[in-house]
């Protein structure tokens, strides 16, 4: 059963979420050439905190040269494989405009 929290919460990571103020997890692999979006957090520590078992799996899947970036932003699409041919749009929205 869900707390009155738990429901809260996750009504406040979605407004964070569509506001473009919700933490996300961008973790990019050298080996394959991908990078990867975990989220929304409602805090950069809660996105911190779930970073570890994110970096485990694929560690366990054999990805290489991991590097990982806790940041605000709304991405547009959550996995981007450079290597599988599979180019998407690059564009991550800031969290406080701007170009990247």
């Amino acid at each position: 059963m869900k707390t009155i929290w738990h429901n809260l919460k996750e009504v406040l990571i979605n407004t964070f979420d569509y506001l473009g103020l919700a933490w996300w997890v961008e973790i990019v692999t050298q080996n394959p050439r991908c990078t990867y979006y975990f989220g929304p957090f409602l805090s950069s520590s809660d996105a911190t905190l779930a970073s570890k078992g994110y970096i485990e799996d694929l560690e366990i899947e054999g990805a290489q040269g991991i590097s990982v970036n806790v940041k605000r932003c709304k991405p547009s699409n959550l996995t981007i494989a450079d290597d599988l041919g599979e180019r998407f749009d690059r564009k991550v929205q800031p969290a406080f405009g701007g170009q990247i």
